[in-house]
């Protein structure tokens, strides 16, 4: 089992920054691979970063160059570092977490709540 908990969530006006973390908790083995997803009213959950055990990443087209996915060293913690936002990136983020490679495919087996964040133009 696995336990996530985002935070750093909020209010941002266009152009600003914001650091989501993800607190993780449970067996490591089944944290191996971890990503991050969002979804916006009326609109389906999209990959939007992935990182896998050794550290490589990928990113959906929309945020590439704009957002970071990284993992601290214990592994215990996954941030998503936000920067140039845009009122498009408005969405409830959620992180994932599982021991097979979906990178950004929303089929990961742990999820947490979610934590919204809201782009003002």
């Amino acid at each position: 089992q696995v336990q996530l908990v985002e935070s750093g969530g909020g209010s941002v006006q266009a152009g600003g920054s914001l650091r989501l973390s993800c607190a993780v908790s449970g067996s490591p083995y089944n944290a191996d691979y971890m990503g991050w997803f969002r979804q916006a009213p009326g609109k389906e959950r999209e990959g939007v970063a992935a990182i896998d055990s050794g550290g490589s990443t990928t990113y959906a087209d929309s945020v590439n160059g704009r957002f970071t996915i990284s993992k601290d060293n214990a592994k215990t913690t996954l941030y998503l570092q936000m920067n140039s936002l845009k009122p498009e990136d408005t969405a409830m983020y959620y992180c994932a977490a599982d021991r097979v490679d979906w990178w950004l495919l929303p089929t990961y087996k742990y999820w947490g709540q979610g934590i919204q964040v809201t782009v003002s133009s």
